[in-house]
């Protein structure tokens, strides 16, 4: 059984990639020159390439700011590409996995978000994937949509990383203190849906298809979060520059940020039996790796 993955080359592609080696599993990830989501004829023409046991969708279009002044990109890689994966898998009978994200809410709720809360994105990004999960729950019964939250990894551009370099650089950072979220390690993501993946795959007719919530356990601010990874590698740096926390007022963006979007994660528990580890324990894993072995850069 072969599994198809999209977006191999991202934070979550990248893991996916690892963890399919260590685990003996058949992952075929195709790069974005062989296959353009936007491209119909080229979706098309891998499906007639299967069979496939399940597709996973780790594809999208991530820079939150720019989708701004981008939307018709941002809305071809998050809304109309997946649109086209689910028309294909659907028509094949292949279930797909595809992750969104937690900023299709608009933070007012107060409390951690159940899969069935309105939802109500405030920036083009938001949207983009809004519609990206309404166009694949549309095309294909088969899926499985993971909203996740603040992902992060040893590659790529992250929270993490961004907070590393800029803590060799300066002696002061000032972090949003009053956005409050769920940091989620990219290794447990591909983990989650490697797992979902290749349930749906060997049981298809037996799944509990829908919209999940996936995201590293307990809640942070971006000021949380900065600090703990100061904490835990400022030895290791040589320095340890002082984390000021800041209002979100004081630091205006192109796109408006939702101030609370904590995500309860009981459902997928429920249906898949995935629990992820609470967000230091898998802070403190990603920084063994990105540091210890492959150094800060």
């Amino acid at each position: 059984m072969r599994l198809l993955l999209i977006g191999g080359s991202g934070q979550v592609g990248r893991e996916l990639r690892e963890l399919s080696v260590a685990r003996n599993v058949a992952l075929v990830a195709p790069s974005r020159a062989e296959l353009d989501l936007t491209d119909a004829t080229a979706v098309t023409r891998v499906f007639e390439a299967g069979p496939w046991g399940a597709v996973i969708n780790a594809a999208a279009y991530t820079n939150v700011d720019r989708a701004e002044s981008e939307e018709s990109a941002a809305f071809a890689a998050n809304a109309e590409g997946p649109a086209r994966l689910a028309i294909e898998t659907a028509r094949c009978g292949i279930p797909l996995v595809h992750i969104s994200t937690d900023y299709v809410f608009d933070g007012r709720k107060g409390a951690p978000y159940v899969e069935g809360d309105v939802v109500s994105p405030l920036n083009v990004y938001g949207r983009s994937k809004r519609a990206g999960e309404e166009r694949i729950g549309a095309a294909n019964p088969r899926h499985v949509i993971l909203r996740t939250a603040w992902v992060y990894s040893p590659f790529g551009n992250n929270f993490v990383r961004t907070i590393l370099r800029l803590a060799a650089e300066r002696d002061r950072l000032t972090i949003v203190a009053d956005q409050r979220g769920c940091p989620t390690a990219a290794s447990d993501v591909a983990r989650a849906c490697l797992d979902v993946a290749l349930l749906c795959a060997e049981q298809r007719e037996r799944m509990s298809y829908g919209i999940y919530h996936l995201a590293g356990a307990g809640e942070a601010t971006w000021y949380d979060f900065a600090r703990a990874i100061i904490e835990r590698v400022g030895g290791r740096l040589g320095k340890t520059p002082e984390v000021i926390p800041i209002k979100t007022s004081d630091y205006p963006t192109a796109a408006v940020r939702p101030a609370d979007t904590r995500l309860d994660c009981g459902a997928i528990g429920r249906a898949f039996g995935i629990a992820l580890k609470s967000w230091p324990q898998a802070l403190e894993a990603t920084l063994d790796r990105l540091i210890v072995n492959k150094g800060v850069s």
